[in-house]
């Protein structure tokens, strides 16, 4: 009976892993057909992109946008997560108490929703109405983590500026030009999609 539970257990949680897959493929489905709606058919379309394995978490793209809420946001690669009790995303590093009070929380703007899967596992969405791009918690995940956080480009919020704010002061050189057809430079399982 303890084994049966044990299999029932696996399948909840592989069901919501992968149901997750799903809406972050949806997601990113319509966010390039967005695109692909406002900047044309022409194949020598380009936008801005960061690319996450360059990006070193400055806080530049909260700070340098031209929008007042920047158009870089956290993304979540879900098959890249531990779905971990205590997420170096989440979690400020000196907490003692596990719970979601914001004084424990390394978001400054509480964007990172922590939900309860079961015993020990946790999932964290992110609030892209409440993110700021500051990459605290992406900084964070990495540190302290699996780097299943990262920024990119909202493409429906970008104006695509044609010299972009964020990628002048960016030190890492993280920001580049992408063809507007294949708009988000990905990681994990998501980037073989």
């Amino acid at each position: 009976m303890a084994e049966k539970d044990d299999k029932n257990k696996m399948n909840r949680r592989d069901f919501l892993r992968d149901g997750m897959r799903t809406v972050t493929a949806l997601t990113i489905g319509g966010v390039t057909g967005l695109i692909a709606g406002k900047s044309g058919s022409g194949s020598g379309d380009t936008i801005w992109q960061i690319d996450p394995h360059k990006c070193v978490q400055c806080e530049s793209c909260a700070k340098n946008c031209v929008l007042t809420r920047s158009a870089v946001k956290c993304v979540h690669a879900f098959d890249v997560c531990g779905y971990c009790k205590l997420c170096g995303g989440y979690y400020q590093p000196d907490t003692k108490i596990l719970d979601t009070a914001a004084e424990n929380q390394l978001c400054p703007t509480g964007a990172i929703k922590r939900t309860f899967i079961e015993n020990p596992y946790y999932e964290y969405t992110i609030d892209e109405e409440l993110c700021i791009g500051c990459a605290k918690c992406v900084k964070g995940c990495g540190a302290f983590g699996n780097g299943s956080l990262y920024l990119q480009v909202r493409h429906d919020r970008c104006l695509n500026c044609n010299e972009c704010a964020i990628a002048q002061n960016c030190p890492a050189d993280a920001f580049r030009r992408v063809p507007a057809d294949k708009p988000y430079i990905l990681k994990g399982k998501q980037k073989k999609k």
